[in-house]
């Protein structure tokens, strides 16, 4: 289970610098990240070890991720997005 500490130390991860993956990362970890299971969440946390390029490749649906763990988290976020 993750603390408050922790959800505010990977808040500082979600901040990228490409404006494109802050405005997803940060709105998950910030309204959905809690209500995901624990394997989920760790998922997300290994998410943001990844490079920026490649995240943004994924969220972009321009590549798939090797790690069928990085795909499913990232189906996850966004499924979140409205359309």
């Amino acid at each position: 289970m993750y603390s408050e500490r922790d959800i505010r130390r990977m808040g500082w991860h979600c901040r990228r610098g490409m404006l494109e993956l802050d405005v997803l990362l940060i709105p998950f970890l910030e309204n959905h990240f809690r209500d995901q299971s624990f394997e989920d969440q760790q998922r997300f946390e290994k998410l943001l070890e990844c490079e920026d390029q490649d995240i943004f490749s994924w969220v972009m649906r321009n590549a798939v991720p090797e790690d069928p763990e990085l795909v499913r988290i990232v189906n996850i976020i966004l499924d979140g997005i409205p359309e």
